[in-house]
């Protein structure tokens, strides 16, 4: 793979190269209500999910080129699929400290998306979520988990990005859409890359293992899970890389 490379292209040769094959793994190792939960995604359902929310991003919220995205998520598999949502219509992802100041935030926290003064999206992290219990307290923000089904599965950008243009923003250090996905060339071909950090390690090992064709196991919490336990998910999840925090 030659050039600057958009996710969008990314995903799309995913599903050219085998569509049903799993790409990104997920363990919840954290306490709370997902604790436990595993998800599987392979690349005809992520691109499924994408789709969904580029959809709401586009028609919702007007989101395109020249567009801030703040992302108030945990590194989790739906922050995923919505970077690469926001990817998808052209706009600019914004992690960190200035997630909050974009002109759409995305955000688990009824009350951060009831005083945001743009669009806002309130997402849900349970896996099988059909409604935020707290959705009444977020004000006007787009419930995810009532509204991302109504939405279609397959998208169109109204607009698309330049290489130049702003892909993401972390805590003030900029990539733009030519420099986003780094091809790891010593990660070998098809990786199975493990990632248990912070939101933009998962986000940079998903884009570069899905750029060799390779595929993520991404975990949350996983520092309290007994060492021999850990190690013997990682071989059985068949892991060729673990790009492990602890």
């Amino acid at each position: 793979m030659t050039g600057a490379v958009f996710p969008a292209e990314v995903l799309a040769r995913l599903v050219q190269s085998d569509s049903g094959r799993p790409r990104l793994t997920w363990y919840d190792d954290a306490p709370g209500p997902t604790n436990g939960e595993r998800i599987e995604l392979s690349a005809r359902v992520l691109t499924n999910w994408v789709a969904k929310a580029a959809n709401l991003l586009q028609d919702d919220c007007a989101a395109g080129p020249g567009t801030t995205v703040g992302l108030e998520v945990p590194a989790h598999w739906r922050a995923v699929y919505w970077a690469l949502a926001t990817w998808s219509v052209g706009a600019t992802v914004v992690l960190g400290t200035a997630a909050s100041d974009s002109d759409v935030l995305l955000t688990t926290d009824p009350a951060a998306a009831a005083a945001h003064g743009g669009d806002a999206v309130l997402v849900s992290l349970p896996a099988l979520a059909r409604a935020h219990p707290d959705a009444a307290d977020a004000g006007g923000a787009v419930d995810e988990a009532k509204e991302l089904s109504t939405h279609g599965d397959q998208f169109s950008p109204m607009s698309d990005p330049e290489s130049g243009d702003l892909a993401l923003s972390s805590d003030g250090v900029d990539t733009t859409y030519a420099d986003l996905v780094r091809l790891r060339d010593d990660w070998g071909a098809a990786p199975r890359v493990a990632v248990d950090d912070t939101l933009p390690r998962l986000i940079e090992g998903c884009l570069s293992a899905w750029a060799s064709d390779g595929s993520v196991v991404a975990m949350r919490g996983s520092a309290s899970v007994d060492p021999e336990a850990l190690a013997r998910r990682l071989e059985s999840e068949g892991v060729t890389l673990p790009l492990l925090a602890r």
